[in-house]
C-alpha cells in the first residue's frame, strides 16, 4: 500500500501543486511573457495533469504502480532536465524581481521535482521488490 501512496503523492505534485504554483502572475498570467510562452505553459500543465490522472487510475484501479511511477518520472524528470539545461538556452529558475524561494541554498523549483522523483523512484523499487517476493517494503 505504501508504494501506491508514494506514487499518488508524486502524481498530486503534477496534478495539483504545480498548477497552483504556476497559474498566477508569475507564470501563466505573467504580462512579461510572450503569449506563445504562456500557451506552452498551459499546454504543459494540462498535459501533465491529464497524464497524472491516468497515473492515478493505473495505481488505484489497475495496481500498475511501476507504470504510473515511470510516467511520473518522465514528467517530473523533464522539469529537472529543463533546470539542468537552463544555462544552455537562457532559462532561469526565477524571473527578475520575482520570488526567489530557496531552502538551504537550493531553489524550491528544484526541491519539489526532486522530491517527487524520489517518491516515484521509491514506489517503483518497492513495487518491484513486492513483485519479486523480496522483503523490501510491506505488502500492498
Amino acid at each position: 500500500m505504501i508504494n501506491r501512496i508514494l506514487t499518488t503523492l508524486g502524481l498530486l505534485v503534477l496534478l495539483v501543486l504545480l498548477p497552483v504554483l504556476e497559474i498566477r502572475d508569475t507564470h501563466v498570467f505573467n504580462p512579461d511573457w510572450p503569449p506563445h510562452a504562456r500557451l506552452h505553459e498551459v499546454w504543459q500543465l494540462t498535459t501533465n495533469a491529464g497524464v497524472a490522472l491516468v497515473g492515478l487510475w493505473l495505481v488505484w484501479r489497475r495496481g500498475a504502480v511501476q507504470l504510473a511511477g515511470v510516467l511520473g518520472l518522465c514528467m517530473i524528470g523533464g522539469a529537472l532536465v529543463a533546470h539542468a539545461l537552463a544555462p544552455s538556452y537562457g532559462g532561469a529558475l526565477a524571473y527578475p524581481g520575482g520570488p526567489n524561494g530557496a531552502v538551504l541554498g537550493i531553489h524550491v523549483a528544484v526541491i519539489v521535482p526532486a522530491a517527487a522523483a524520489l517518491l516515484f523512484s521509491l514506489a517503483i523499487l518497492m513495487d518491484r521488490g513486492l513483485r519479486c517476493g523480496s522483503a523490501f517494503g510491506a505488502r500492498s
